[in-house]
């Protein structure tokens, strides 16, 4: 049998060794007993072993080969559920007809491409869970007018209602990372549609914050072109970081009366 699994640097490996932060984590989905789970970079299983035990409806997706054979070794139960695959090219609409809950200790080198694409599914994930970069777990629970406030922060918030729930320490994984962790929560806010063109509110957020040191009128100029009128609007004097998800909302509906429709 496998003892145990050696963290690789290239997947971003650090396996938590606290086990009553593990048990936290795993009830951060205990509220949603009557949908799937699906657990993404299980390591050797230390979240996995509380979510089987409470019960949940468990998948995991795991790209480490030998944490694979571990995984088969130690949890019997999760036969014929460990995925062997790279959760960023997984289509998730083959793995769940429904409603499903994402929970994981996630590599920190992809969490805000994990991230980016829960969005993709975000009318089927009413829950998103777990541990990342502390950096990370700030940025997206930040407000309007905070240093952290960027992209992920208005995209994610656009959809979902984000806690921060408490800050872990480098010592309880191996090995330490170089930074503290978070554990957040992210649950599905009631907004169906956003009220303008949601695929020009994303280009706009990232626009913006791509050049987070200027003013919208400059960073935004090349969407209007130089000369449109309504870049002598007063809200394109802020910078993005002063724009809350509604001020985004309104700023979209504004500039899409300006721009050639396709």
């Amino acid at each position: 049998m496998t003892d145990s699994v050696k963290p690789k640097k290239f997947l971003g490996q650090h396996f938590l060794k606290d086990l009553d932060i593990a048990r936290r984590i795993a009830d951060t989905v205990g509220d949603y007993k009557d949908i799937p789970i699906l657990e993404i970079g299980p390591g050797m299983g230390v979240l996995t072993q509380y979510l089987i035990q409470n019960n949940h409806d468990l998948t995991v997706v795991e790209l480490d080969s030998e944490s694979v054979r571990y995984l088969s070794e130690h949890f019997p139960q999760l036969n014929g559920r460990i995925l062997e695959q790279d959760f960023l090219k997984l289509d998730l609409t083959n793995l769940f007809t429904g409603k499903f809950c994402v929970i994981g200790n996630y590599p920190y080198n992809i969490s805000s491409q994990i991230f980016f694409k829960v969005l993709d599914y975000k009318n089927q994930i009413p829950c998103c869970s777990g541990m990342i970069q502390k950096e990370v777990a700030e940025r997206i629970a930040s407000k309007p007018g905070c240093k952290a406030y960027g992209i992920l922060s208005v995209l994610m918030q656009a959809w979902y209602d984000i806690e921060y729930l408490f800050t872990v320490p480098e010592h309880v994984f191996n090995p330490p990372p170089k930074v503290k962790s978070a554990v957040i929560k992210m649950t599905r806010n009631k907004t169906e549609r956003l009220g303008c063109n949601e695929k020009l509110f994303k280009t706009i957020v990232k626009t913006g914050f791509n050049q987070r040191r200027k003013t919208l009128r400059n960073s935004l100029r090349q969407l209007l072109g130089k000369k449109c009128e309504l870049l002598e609007d007063p809200v394109f004097d802020k910078r993005p970081e002063q724009l809350s998800v509604k001020q985004f909302i309104d700023l979209t509906n504004q500039i899409e009366k300006f721009i050639p429709q396709p």
